[in-house]
């Protein structure tokens, strides 16, 4: 569970405990990280949870480390691909180096991710890929230009993953949640104002992965679009 300190990856490594799946946490903050696990052990009959620190913007680390997670936790049957940043800006004020920064964390770390745990999925022919991607992947919105480019890929990615992988025994799953009121909004590089008491919670999106992961191992839901109810924000 990658971006598992907040928001949608805590409250989903959340989930998955409660459920019973035993949940290897990642993200860059240590400190966090405990936090999240602590809470996962107040839980009565909790699974095994584990931290791993890991910067994902460090593409070239991010391969082997997710490989040698998986040697250490024993195997990872479900990775959820939660992790990524917000951004706003017009496209023509957008520096390449802001450009590469979105891409990179938001897909390329991804990517990186997945080819981490193939190797042991495809060793036992089963496994579950969860992406979570974004409504702006599908609709444009003003300065959320390269955000929407960066969840558009991901959700090609997912695609491409499923048609190479499914005679492997992996499912790939797209999440493409509407406005979450998560950290994100308070990051310096999103600048937006919006009524975040009208926008889903991460628990709400982190049951609808839960429901995805726990399907049968012959049925798979492909592609989840989940939305607040009053619409896109």
């Amino acid at each position: 569970m990658t971006g598992a300190s907040s928001g949608i990856g805590k409250a989903t490594a959340i989930a998955f405990a409660k459920s019973g799946i035993e949940v290897a946490l990642v993200s860059r903050s240590t400190v966090k990280l405990k936090a999240v696990a602590d809470e996962i052990e107040t839980l009565e009959n909790h699974p095994k949870v584990k931290i791993y620190s890991l910067d994902l913007e460090i593409l070239d680390k991010v391969k082997p480390q997710i490989s040698k997670i998986c040697q250490d936790f024993g195997s990872v049957d479900i990775l959820v691909n939660n992790a990524g940043m917000g951004y706003t800006n017009s496209l023509y004020k957008t520096s390449l180096e802001d450009w590469q920064q979105v891409l990179n964390l938001n897909l390329t770390s991804a990517f990186q991710c997945i080819q981490g745990v193939l190797p042991q999925m495809r060793d036992r022919q089963s496994g579950t890929i969860i992406n979570v991607a974004s409504i702006a992947a599908f609709n444009a919105f003003p300065d959320w230009g390269v955000y929407g480019v960066s969840k558009a890929a991901l959700v090609a990615l997912s695609r491409a993953l499923s048609v190479e992988e499914r005679e492997h025994g992996i499912r790939t799953v797209t999440v493409s949640p509407g406005s979450v009121n998560t950290p994100i909004w308070d990051t310096d590089t999103v600048q937006a104002d919006f009524d975040r008491s009208a926008m889903l919670t991460p628990e709400i999106v982190a049951q609808s992965i839960l429901h995805t992961a726990l399907l049968p191992a012959q049925a798979v839901i492909e592609e989840i679009v989940v939305m607040p109810n009053g619409g896109a924000l």
